[in-house]
């Protein structure tokens, strides 16, 4: 779904220059505060699958980049594997919102995420003016990963298969690129010590990364307006505390937990904010970024 009530083309035009130089000057103090800082953005559900929202991110990346902040996007591709399967005739199944990776669904990851996906997003953003790179986490050794145990609150032990658990990042690749005014686009794929390949959710990468980054922010693109409480009222800050008594009561749940976690533990490793996004309102992250309005729930370490 695209937001109904984003101007036109034509609507925009009609604004008055002197307004438009108004909205840039407001955007000044913003500019100046991340200049040269790395944004790591972890790009998913609808943004990337509506053409109109996918356009969007791409020049709010592009934009970004030319104004001086790093952006360094993560994606994930979760409808795209799941189409990819129905084709071979299978169907995924998931424990506690993480995919269960056999050998055959972990070579359909691979080039779905790393092929198509990766490829999809380096495209666009280079068509809207950018230098984007796709990497894996086998370039330059980016990600290092072994099998993750998936252990549940009865302290029960599941096989997820060729899922990972991060062992550690270098990324020199990253930092490299960066300096080349390139912008990264990451799949989520690590390697293990054997040459195995895992498949590690999206959301971790993009939390361990702007950690390892140092990074300014961290901002995941939901399909959701951000965390909500049981009353579905958005929640716009939410501290350490607050989230375990979220966690506690069950208010989130499903896919919502890895990525309340990974955003957490970037929190608290130095991370100065992270913010759960809409990716279905156009333009979210530059709103996010560059003006005053929250446009989903900023997560605090304390």
């Amino acid at each position: 779904m695209s937001d109904s009530t984003a101007p036109t083309a034509s609507e925009l035009a009609q604004i008055a220059p002197r307004d438009k130089a108004e909205i840039l000057a407001q955007a000044l103090p913003y500019i100046r505060k991340f200049h040269g800082k790395t944004i790591v953005i972890k790009y998913g559900g609808n943004a990337m699958t509506d053409p109109a929202l996918q356009q969007d991110f791409a020049e709010d990346v592009v934009l970004l980049k030319l104004v001086g902040v790093n952006p360094v996007v993560v994606h994930g591709g979760g409808p795209q594997i799941d189409e990819a399967l129905a084709k071979i005739g299978k169907k995924g199944t998931f424990i506690q919102g993480m995919r269960v990776t056999d050998e055959e669904t972990m070579e359909v990851v691979e080039w779905v995420l790393g092929g198509e996906v990766q490829q999809d997003i380096v495209g666009l953003i280079n068509f809207a003016g950018g230098k984007a790179v796709g990497l894996t986490g086998r370039d330059g050794g980016l990600i290092r990963a072994r099998k993750l145990k998936l252990v549940d609150k009865d302290g029960k032990e599941h096989d997820v298969g060729h899922v990972g658990d991060i062992v550690s990042i270098d990324p020199s690749v990253v930092k490299a690129l960066q300096d080349d005014q390139f912008i990264p686009v990451i799949s989520p794929i690590g390697f293990g010590e054997d040459n195995e390949s895992y498949n590690i959710n999206a959301d971790v990468v993009a939390g361990k990364l702007a950690e390892v980054l140092k990074a300014e922010k961290l901002m995941l693109l939901t399909n959701t307006p951000g965390v909500l409480d049981k009353q579905g009222r958005l929640l716009t800050d939410l501290s350490a505390r607050e989230i375990d008594d979220l966690f506690a009561d069950g208010t989130i749940s499903g896919g919502m937990l890895p990525k309340i976690s990974s955003a957490l533990d970037a929190a608290k490793s130095g991370v100065n904010a992270v913010h759960i996004i809409d990716g279905r309102v156009p333009h979210a992250m530059l709103l996010e970024i560059l003006t005053d309005q929250a446009y989903g729930t900023m997560i605090r370490s304390h």
